[in-house]
């Protein structure tokens, strides 16, 4: 049988179907049956990997086709997991092929593109190899179809550990006020250990504080209409965003835009001034201020004022099952459908508009799947030296 076949292959693909009995892998299988008179549309593994690196085919997606009146995967998903699933009974595709290009989300039961952040460029910035390196604890989770917070903070406990000494290491050696900010993809971390950060920073009797980029944001009817959907300076108060920067870095307390995720409309209005009863977000002066958003550092103007770039990451398909648990079971926030299209869709095309080029320009990188710290050679340079000094 076609099943039993593929539930042995797949087995090899992912461990966590080793988890399923064979009858529960069936049960999955069936959204995918037929697979049969597909064979003349499969695409040779050259013709596939040119595709899924293709932002067309990612803006191409639709979050919430229909059928029968429900959410149901985007033709373009459904074609390429019965391609790969195809490909593997046939023997047209070879499973170390699909494994290195592509991830099997076992939840939801479909097939993702590997996403690729550590380029060339990217790499070659970091110094060519990573700054320091810990046991790859976050493989004891492959098997899980979904992740909890406990099982992922202790995953990467070792490396968020070493990123927190060189936080506050450069902040030691650059000196306050100073300008931290983290960026990372949704259900990376980032939340999280920026609120471990602020403890240890508070604990050390330093001030913190923080500025939400989302608040910059000018009205959503406006960036609507002007087909503005990205987190760049036509979307944002930007003068008001620099100079709010500006000034928090010399020591002064400002008062930002706030914005309204309820109707879509901020405090201030285009030319920069407060409206009739808005409320401004007032922030006091402190040693260290994060600047928290997608792109805190992506805009050329202001990557300069930022003391301290990080980026944080995690494998696509630990975000994902992370997401399962904490969007999906508990705050119920997506149809699974929905959330797998959506998933689908976004990862690829916040890599390439958002992610990586934040990480050619940053100043180091954790990397919590690979359990590795990078960073460039500069920071390399400070860090090593306040060790030797202390040694």
């Amino acid at each position: 049988m076609i099943s039993d076949l593929l539930y042995e292959k797949m087995k090899r693909i992912h461990p966590g179907i080793e988890e399923m009995e064979p009858y529960e892998f069936r049960y999955c299988l069936d959204e995918w049956l037929p697979l049969d008179g597909e064979g003349a549309a499969l695409l040779s593994p050259v013709e596939l990997e040119r595709l899924v690196d293709s932002v067309e085919l990612y803006q191409g997606i639709q979050l919430k086709p229909k059928e029968g009146g429900r959410i149901v995967l985007d033709g373009a998903i459904v074609r390429l997991t019965r391609m790969l699933f195809e490909g593997l009974v046939t023997g047209a595709y070879r499973e170390e092929w699909i494994a290195a290009h592509f991830c099997f989300d076992i939840r939801g039961f479909y097939f993702l593109h590997r996403t690729t952040y550590f380029t060339e460029k990217v790499i070659a910035h970091l110094g060519g190899r990573p700054f320091r390196g810990y046991e790859q604890k976050q493989r004891q989770l492959e098997r899980c179809h979904e992740i909890g917070y406990r099982a992922f903070r202790e995953a990467n406990a070792e490396v968020d550990r070493a990123f927190m000494e060189a936080v506050l290491g450069l902040i030691t050696a650059k000196g306050t006020p100073i300008l931290a900010a983290i960026a990372g993809p949704t259900a990376a971390g980032k939340t999280e250990i920026v609120a471990r950060l602020r403890s240890e920073m508070e604990r050390l009797g330093k001030q913190v504080t923080s500025i939400e980029m989302d608040n910059f944001l000018t009205d959503r009817d406006q960036r609507e209409e002007q087909g503005i959907f990205s987190l760049g300076k036509q979307a944002i108060h930007f003068d008001l965003f620099l100079r709010s920067l500006e000034e928090i870095r010399a020591g002064k307390r400002i008062a930002t835009p706030r914005y309204d995720f309820f109707d879509g409309t901020s405090s201030h209005g285009l030319e920069g001034r407060l409206k009739p009863g808005r409320i401004p977000v007032v922030v006091e002066p402190a040693d260290v201020v994060f600047l928290e958003g997608n792109q805190p550092f992506l805009l050329e103007e202001v990557a300069p004022l930022v003391g301290i770039r990080a980026v944080y990451l995690t494998e696509d398909s630990i975000r994902m099952r992370r997401k399962w648990r904490r969007d999906v079971d508990y705050r119920k926030k997506y149809e699974p459908t929905y959330f797998r299209n959506r998933f689908f869709r976004e990862q690829y095309l916040m890599a390439q508009q958002c992610y990586v080029p934040q990480m050619e320009v940053c100043d180091m990188v954790v990397d919590t799947t690979g359990a590795a710290l990078w960073v460039t050679p500069e920071v390399a340079g400070i860090l090593t030296g306040r060790r030797q000094e202390g040694e």
